[in-house]
């Protein structure tokens, strides 16, 4: 508690106390006992700011004495603080600055440090604990929530590609992977967490397109890579995410090498070469599990597909100019085609189930199997589709 002091006078102009009425104080003391410390201490009273205990300036510390003191506790800079704390004691006692402390401080820190740091450098302490912060940094670098890759990234799943995934590890794709991320979308319509079948309904959709445009070079795509995604769960969808990240994953093993093949790494005739000619592959693959004697309505229609996709990978075929050694192949292609679209037209207007048999097993067999792999040669494409390893699996 602070003493109290005596009324005073009502203060001049200038700030200062009047004089009348009370005898002139001391060097030390006032009336009714020492002023307060602080800022509203009048000039030279102890405590006032810029003024010594008998109101005298204070004495600066010097600046170099503290630069001593923090380069020799900042590990990397000892033999800085070692020269600064030398710089600082002569200029302290020259100025009769104060510092004093702090400078023989900096000075026998930085000499600890300089002595520790010779020494791991010498036994490769230093360099181990470099190479070690190192890799826990390239490490850092690599772990990522599902929801942090990014298009062609490749990537490791501790889980196994199991149905919730936190870590996953970012990796070379030139190395053994479980997944190449081809892209993501965001979930849009759903004003709650739609639930595990609904997303996949989507995801299924979507995420085939995706990769489908990823991966313009199917056959270069090894038999056991799939379709794969991740989706949001209950849990992050509270906080906002509604991202599926699409991906080809294998869940029979890793596998080496980017399957990505599309604008930023194909020439624009293998790309106008695939364009035409996959959407057959994919339309094959859609055929109705039920025969034609089940549902021949859907048969029907699926082969109404085939053909508007065989007619239009004719047609894009024809009108583009295909150089060197693809000409020909292609040119045989195109002619190949025509005459599968002729019977596949046959399948469309079929009847019934009979009449659609009749005309089902020639419409296959004139439909080219490998698709123009000579043409693929020529253009500088896988010419050999995927072999199956091990058993087969489903998307």
């Amino acid at each position: 508690m602070e003493p109290t002091q005596p009324p005073q006078q009502p203060p001049s102009p200038h700030g200062a106390p009047q004089q009348q009425g009370w005898p002139a104080p001391g060097p030390y003391t006032s009336p009714g006992g020492p002023y307060a410390a602080g800022p509203y201490g009048p000039p030279g009273a102890p405590g006032a700011p810029g003024f010594g205990p008998y109101g005298q300036p204070k004495r600066s510390t010097n600046g170099l004495a503290v630069a001593s003191l923090v380069s020799g506790i900042v590990c990397c800079l000892p033999p800085l603080g070692l020269i600064l704390g030398l710089i600082a004691l002569p200029q302290i006692k020259k100025k009769d600055q104060a510092g004093k402390g702090l400078a023989v401080a900096g000075v026998i820190l930085s000499v600890v440090s300089s002595l520790l740091l010779t020494i791991g450098l010498v036994t490769g302490g230093i360099g181990s604990a470099i190479d070690g912060f190192n890799e826990g940094v390239e490490e850092a670098s690599r772990t990522k929530s599902p929801f942090a890759l990014r298009t062609g990234q490749c990537f490791g799943d501790d889980g196994k590609l199991e149905e919730y995934a936190e870590d996953i590890e970012v990796i070379d794709c030139a190395k053994p992977h479980d997944g190449e991320v081809s892209g993501s979308f965001k979930l849009t319509g759903f004003d709650k967490w739609p639930g595990k079948s609904d997303m996949e309904t989507v995801g299924d959709k979507r995420c085939e397109a995706i990769n489908s445009a990823y991966a313009l070079d199917t056959w270069a795509v090894p038999a056991n890579v799939w379709v794969y995604y991740y989706m949001p769960s209950r849990e992050s969808w509270r906080l906002g995410d509604r991202t599926v990240i699409c991906a080809f994953a294998s869940e029979e093993g890793q596998f080496t090498g980017s399957v990505r093949s599309d604008a930023s790494t194909l020439t624009a005739d293998q790309e106008q070469f695939l364009k035409a000619v996959n959407p057959i592959e994919t339309v094959g693959y859609r055929e109705p599990e039920d025969d034609p004697d089940e549902d021949f309505a859907a048969n029907k229609a699926w082969s109404g597909e085939m053909l508007k996709a065989i007619e239009t990978a004719r047609l894009g075929l024809a009108e583009h100019h295909w150089p060197g050694a693809s000409a020909a192949p292609v040119a045989a292609l195109g002619k190949e085609l025509d005459v599968a679209a002729r019977q596949w037209r046959k399948l469309t207007v079929a009847a019934d189930a009979d009449a659609y048999w009749d005309a089902y097993e020639t419409a296959w067999d004139t439909l080219p199997e490998d698709l123009g792999a000579k043409a693929r040669t020529g253009l500088g494409l896988t010419d050999t589709p995927p072999v199956q390893e091990g058993p087969s699996s489903t998307a």
